[in-house]
């Protein structure tokens, strides 16, 4: 049996969803360059949520590990004002976007998403 025209645009438009959703869900709460390097100059806390091992193996001058496993519990000590600025970031964005989901959901209020290890060098390099 041959599929119907209808049926020919489900998959395609589904995947064209999940992409979009997933595009959304990593920019929701990140910052510019310029606001990030402002708040790092206040002194807020650079949380890379990355694996210890992946930490080891270079991280961010400045950067506290907490993986994204140990959310949000591990974050109580790092963090005990739920007010407080949290700049996040993994290897590519997309777990420091799961973490900041999760600790938003823990009532952190000023948590945002830097995005990739790479681009969290390039905000914490003097300029």
């Amino acid at each position: 049996m041959k599929p119907s025209k209808t049926m020919n645009w489900i998959l395609p438009a589904i995947i064209a969803l999940v992409v979009v959703g997933f595009l959304l869900l990593r920019q929701r709460g990140s910052l510019s360059i310029e606001e990030a390097r402002r708040h790092l100059k206040e002194g807020v806390l650079l949380v890379d949520v990355r694996t210890v091992g992946e930490f080891q193996a270079g991280s961010v001058p400045g950067a506290v590990n907490v993986p994204l496993s140990e959310l949000p519990d591990a974050m109580t000590q790092k963090a005990p004002d739920k007010n407080q600025v949290l700049l996040l970031h993994c290897q590519s964005g997309g777990r420091s976007a799961i973490a900041a989901m999760k600790l938003r959901s823990a009532g952190y209020t000023r948590v945002f998403n830097v995005g990739s290890f790479s681009r969290a060098m390039h905000l914490a390099a003097k300029e």
